[in-house]
């Protein structure tokens, strides 16, 4: 880090988030709005806050969803 200032070498550190959760995007704990999708038939389901997508299976066909 230089000057210890938290940003690493290439400016990228605490602060340059979307507030999108922890991550952004896909990733584990990316937040509690969004959907799971099925990967098999793109069947949506609003994702449920606290259970993760994979532990979801699809209503329409039973494959494990992802989050979208």
């Amino acid at each position: 880090m230089p000057r210890g200032n938290g940003t690493g070498s290439d400016g990228q550190g605490p602060g340059t988030g979307s507030g999108r959760g922890r991550m952004d995007g896909t990733r584990p704990g990316s937040g509690p709005i969004g959907n799971c999708l099925c990967p098999n038939c793109g069947k949506k389901v609003p994702h449920q806050a606290g259970t993760p997508c994979y532990a979801e299976k699809c209503p329409a066909c039973g494959t494990k969803m992802i989050r979208e």
